[in-house]
């Protein structure tokens, strides 16, 4: 006890500023320390002998012919000049990090809208030539912002390691997450495989983020990309006993049943924890290989054939640009067909025979003969061109709702199992000569034998569905527990989950809450005694229903690594791609505070 209250007693001791001390030893107080007025030296600690032993040993002939008034008003004057300089010294620091911290912000800007980072001395530029006009005054200010191409890259990079501490701390809180992982090759044949993570934390929050663009120099097997997401994975710190499922689209390298990245991926899974990882083909990819069971390669050739023959020439191309405008038609131009484009053919089709009058009129200007200008005067293949353009405009749709972010993988599916069933009603209706859900040959009198071979065409399209999304119908009564616990089935549901849905349906309560409540919410505010349920319930919304994150990122990263900036390296790539993608804000606050030197070079 003794040795605590002399340690409370120097603690307490002499810790105000007394203003003779100004007077007597020409110190003042500054809020934490007792600065000298004469050499700016600071004493710590608030003591009249430490202050008193400074001033003898330093200053002792200082003020000894000054009375006590002169002594005052001199101490006095001292304590002003001191105080104007912190102002001076307070103000260059504030413009300072206000000009560092707009850096930041344009630097920032600059990345997320895939500029190249030489945009910087432009917009710098701009701004002071309007500030020379709008406001004379602050030009300076304006010149002091640092937006050199180096500067700019070296910002970025401060600002993507920011977000990516930002993910990290996420990442720790996930309760489950997934993975969805696409490979592709830059402008200089480089691979990079595109890895990203969809994480759920205990209050059902969400995160979609890139984990990791992985640049490959070598090989690309499953092997390679195996161990280029093992190593993302164990560098982020997120355990292996949480990550619920990988999607893919569906390449070889990925899914090879031995040796295929995700098979890997499920053994290590399965070795770490001794639970299996579920596995899903991108669902919009599916969608678009299921055009090939229509078999228009009839209807399709003759169609992109004309295309090319118009816009392959600059003068064809030209003229019937002209000729558009002339007869005011309803388009003004053709579409190009790529294969790699989900939505391509369908609107190939529909463009074309849009135009096909027009078409086949500038043909007969031109004197060009070709199978298109041939097959559209035969009637029946001119019914097959309709019926092609219907099925593949619905399908669009369908592909469309597939598409965006933050989209439930149950969901998703729903949208494939309304299409489908739309295919079974509009088989039977075709098969009776019935298109009243088909825009084109509404109101036409196809031949009736047509009607059994668009009936068929519409089976075959359906039972391509049913096989391609074979490891989503699987999923489906888990979705469906998912979606309607109060309605499902308790004997098929996961015998851990059995007893906590017969509460669950059994409380009038719950039952207000779920209808009331968004999913994720209703989910979030279920008591911990349904623990297992809400396990259960973020594992199935972390799930990837495809892959078009990677797919729209893909597209960012072409646009920065272009021809013309294909010199940019692998690192800058992946901090643009990191900034230009997340969904997080950087703390320019924290950023400019925790900066190092403000000004690397104009």
């Amino acid at each position: 006890m003794g040795s605590m209250c002399k340690n409370r007693k120097i603690d307490q001791e002499c810790r105000a500023f007394k203003e003779e001390w100004t007077t007597n030893y020409f110190f003042t107080d500054t809020g934490s320390k007792a600065v000298c007025l004469l050499c700016q030296e600071t004493i710590a600690v608030f003591k009249e002998y430490n202050l008193k032993r400074h001033h003898q040993t330093k200053h002792v002939d200082f003020g000894k012919t000054l009375s006590a008034e002169e002594r005052k008003k001199k101490a006095t004057d001292y304590v002003q000049r001191l105080k104007k300089q912190q102002t001076v010294f307070f103000k260059q620091s504030a413009s300072q990090d206000a000009a560092t911290e707009a850096s930041f912000v344009v630097s920032y800007n600059l990345a997320k809208r895939n500029k190249p980072f030489s945009d910087g001395e432009f917009l710098k530029a701009c701004m002071v030539d309007c500030a020379s006009i709008v406001c004379p005054e602050a030009k300076s200010k304006f010149e002091n912002i640092a937006l050199s191409r180096r500067s700019v890259v070296r910002r970025v990079e401060v600002i993507a390691e920011d977000l990516s501490h930002q993910l990290d701390k996420m990442c720790k809180d996930f309760v489950w997450y997934s993975l969805a992982l696409d490979e592709s090759t830059d402008t200089q044949d480089t691979a990079q495989l595109m890895i990203f993570i969809r994480g759920i934390d205990g209050n059902f929050k969400v995160t979609e983020e890139l984990l990791a663009l992985e640049s490959l120099k070598d090989t690309t097997t499953g092997q390679d990309l195996y161990q280029a997401v093992k190593s993302c994975v164990e560098r982020k710190g997120l355990e292996w006993g949480r990550m619920a499922s990988v999607t893919t689209d569906g390449a070889p390298a990925l899914t090879g049943k031995n040796k295929g990245m995700v098979a890997l991926l499920s053994n290590k899974v399965r070795e770490e924890c001794g639970q299996s990882l579920m596995a899903f083909h991108c669902i919009i990819h599916q969608e678009s290989l299921c055009k090939a069971a229509l078999q228009f390669k009839h209807i399709v050739d003759p169609v992109v054939s004309v295309v090319n023959i118009i816009r392959a020439r600059v003068l064809n191309h030209r003229q019937f640009i002209s000729l558009l405008e002339d007869m005011d038609a309803e388009h003004s131009d053709v579409l190009y067909h790529n294969n790699v484009r989900w939505l391509s053919v369908g609107e190939v089709l529909k463009r074309v025979w849009d135009l096909r009058e027009e078409i086949v009129i500038f043909l007969e200007m031109k004197g060009i003969e070709c199978e298109f200008r041939r097959k559209i005067q035969e009637e029946e293949w001119k019914f097959q061109l309709m019926f092609a353009v219907d099925v593949l405009q619905k399908m669009n749709e369908l592909n469309v709702k597939l598409q965006g972010k933050d989209l439930f993988a149950h969901d998703m599916y729903v949208h494939v199992k309304t299409f489908n069933r739309q295919l079974d009603l509009m088989s039977k209706q075709a098969g009776k000569g019935n298109f009243c859900h088909f825009p084109t040959l509404k109101g036409t009198k196809a031949p009736q034998h047509l009607w059994t071979n668009f009936r068929d065409k519409l089976d075959c399209l359906k039972a391509e569905f049913e096989r391609r999304f074979e490891d989503f119908r699987d999923m489906d009564p888990l979705f469906q527990l998912l979606c309607s616990p109060f309605t499902a089935d308790v004997e098929s549901a996961p015998e851990d989950l059995q007893m906590d849905i017969i509460e669950m349906q059994s409380d009038y309560t719950l039952k207000e809450a779920f209808g009331a409540n968004e999913l994720s919410a209703f989910y979030c505010a279920l008591p911990p005694t349904f623990a297992a349920v809400k396990k259960f319930a973020a594992k199935l919304l972390s799930v990837f229903g495809s892959t078009y994150i990677c797919e729209q990122s893909f597209s960012c990263m072409k646009i920065n690594k272009s021809k013309t900036r294909s010199a940019m390296t692998d690192t800058n790539l992946q901090t643009v791609m990191r900034i230009s993608t997340s969904n997080l804000k950087p703390d320019f606050k924290t950023i400019v505070r925790n900066c190092d030197q403000h000004h690397f070079s104009h």
